[in-house]
């Protein structure tokens, strides 16, 4: 039986999830904040927390996000479940919009919950899974665990460069989570392969 785009968008979407918050958990309750393992010289898991959007910007008021994040979901969701049964739909494109609803669910998780689920105590002591003495933030105020972290190359810059010259130019330095990457790579794939399709489904769907 063929799977329908429903049921291929919910298991993206949970599967994206499930193991976004696994490597959080995994990692906010066996490392401490600011330890970094060196996995090769392009790859190292190190852990970070922010209040802001994807790739740790600290963008605008944390309530505020939070709260924009779920309508954003909401409305993910509700755009999946409008265009499912349309026939003319790809299963690419449903992907690409699970994919981000999936990372920005992600992180509201982070948001809505850690702050009541973990302490933040001081390095080198790792955070427990809800301590006695409760969390280190209300509902809404939890921070988002970053972990992955791609050093790709590096070089110092001429020092007859303008601007830049004899400074020091790392790629790739945010450090991002597993819902980050579902959101960038579904963003991406929306815009270099159904680029095209978007206009096209939009007039379709008035």
């Amino acid at each position: 039986m063929k799977l329908t785009k429903g049921y291929f968008a919910l298991i993206i979407i949970l599967g994206v999830i499930i193991l976004d918050q696994i490597l959080k958990i995994w990692v906010k309750t066996n490392f401490y904040l600011g330890e970094s393992v060196h996995i090769t010289d392009w790859f190292q898991l190190c852990f970070i927390e922010n209040n802001g959007m994807a790739f740790g910007m600290e963008i605008g008021n944390k309530l505020f996000l939070t709260l924009f994040r779920i309508v954003a979901v909401v409305a993910l969701i509700y755009y999946i479940c409008r265009i499912k049964s349309r026939e003319y739909i790809k299963y690419g494109y449903i992907a690409c919009f699970a994919l981000i609803t999936a990372g920005a669910a992600g992180n509201i998780i982070d948001c809505l919950f850690y702050g009541l689920l973990f302490d933040n105590p001081f390095p080198p002591e790792v955070a427990a899974f809800l301590p006695e003495a409760g969390g280190y933030a209300p509902l809404f105020y939890g921070k988002v665990v970053d972990m992955l972290y791609f050093p790709l190359f590096s070089f110092d810059w001429p020092e007859w460069m303008p601007f830049v010259g004899g400074e020091h130019f790392l790629f790739f330095q945010p450090i991002f989570n597993l819902a980050d990457a579902a959101i960038t790579v579904g963003i991406l794939s929306l815009i270099f392969f159904y680029h095209k399709s978007i206009s096209t489904i939009t007039e379709r769907e008035k």
